[in-house]
């Protein structure tokens, strides 16, 4: 799946447990919303255990089922607690699921990095919204974060290049010579995947130290005094980030430099990433607003600056290749951008 349709505001497909992950795994997933469902659905739980039917003569037929419903005790003891300790579940549950996918070997070595990296983001995005409330081992926590992040950038850009290949030779009105030039890149890219993925697990097997790193962190943000947030610290967040978008986005408009465009889909994903927790928190009044395709096509353009960055020094394109690999690249990134600039501006794209 293409990096800009995975990082579009509606991620919650991606976020998911995928198929065929072992049962293990997947009690393991849901461990951190068993855990902030607390004591208080334990009485619950063992109060809604099913009695066996009485079986032989002198059975009461049963006309009703008396047991609770267990899902509206859920939901009202989630409303019960503190806004703040449900964006800490939610961070918890994103921590919880990196630590999952890192877990992911073979080739889906890839995957797992990729969602892992997500989760990581969506993690950071919460703390955000803490603001200066979570005290000072918020900024210290997220530094640790944005450092994995960093850290697992160079194995995510070995796959997001043969993702963003692939997106591009499903296109329907490619020339043969573009299709043929770009059928070569792929296998060039996918070589240079699986060399990446050798030397990932020759630095880190299970990518092991990493996890270890990230418990640690786990443990941290989860001590942190989320319980006292209070709605001006999310709301202040949340206009921070949207001034933050808007600014961004005039200042790439207005210079065209790669840099500003990319900060701009920075701040746009934050924005995604933040709506996407606090309506996890129950909080959506609070959630922002905003234009979701715009989001997923600053992640196609950013998909085409992937591709050239990937044409330079270290390219694993033949030397041959680069240039016209270069040009197309270019060609495709101007009309993503004029595309942006449509939207942005109210115009229909065309």
């Amino acid at each position: 799946m293409p990096q800009a349709e995975v990082e579009a505001v509606a991620e919650g497909v991606e976020s998911a447990v995928p198929p065929g992950t072992p049962r293990a795994r997947r009690r393991a997933s849901r461990g951190a919303a068993a855990e902030e469902a607390g004591a208080e659905d334990a009485p619950v739980r063992r109060a809604g255990a099913r009695t066996p039917a009485g079986s032989g003569h002198g059975a009461t037929p049963r006309t009703s089922d008396p047991r609770p419903d267990l899902r509206s005790h859920t939901d009202t003891g989630k409303a019960a607690r503190p806004p703040g300790q449900r964006l800490r579940a939610h961070a918890t549950r994103e921590i919880d699921q990196a630590l999952d996918a890192l877990g992911w070997g073979g080739n889906r070595i890839h995957a797992g990095v990729h969602l892992a990296r997500k989760n990581l983001r969506r993690a950071r995005a919460t703390l955000a919204l803490g603001a200066d409330g979570l005290g000072p081992g918020a900024a210290l926590v997220d530094r640790e974060l944005r450092d994995l992040n960093r850290d697992l950038s160079q194995l995510r850009d070995a796959h997001a290049l043969v993702e963003t290949l692939d997106r591009l030779l499903r296109g329907g009105e490619l020339a043969p010579d573009a299709r043929r030039l770009l059928a070569r890149a792929r296998r060039a890219a996918a070589a240079a995947r699986a060399a990446a993925a050798r030397r990932a697990r020759e630095d880190d097997p299970g990518l092991g130290r990493r996890r270890a790193l990230l418990r640690v962190l786990r443990a941290a943000l989860r001590a942190m005094p989320w319980a006292q947030l209070q709605p001006e610290h999310w709301r202040a967040a949340v206009a921070a980030s949207l001034q933050r978008v808007a600014r961004a986005g005039e200042r790439a408009r207005a210079s065209g430099g790669d840099e500003d465009w990319h900060d701009w889909r920075r701040r746009a994903r934050r924005l995604s990433q933040q709506q996407r927790a606090l309506k996890s928190a129950g909080l959506g009044a609070d959630a922002p607003r905003f234009d979701k395709r715009q989001i997923e096509r600053l992640g196609e353009a950013q998909d085409l600056n992937l591709l050239l960055d990937h044409c330079g020094k270290g390219s694993p394109f033949a030397k041959a290749e680069r240039g016209a690999l270069k040009a197309f690249a270019r060609g495709e990134l101007a009309g993503a951008r004029e595309r942006i600039q449509a939207g942005s501006e109210g115009r229909s794209p065309e």
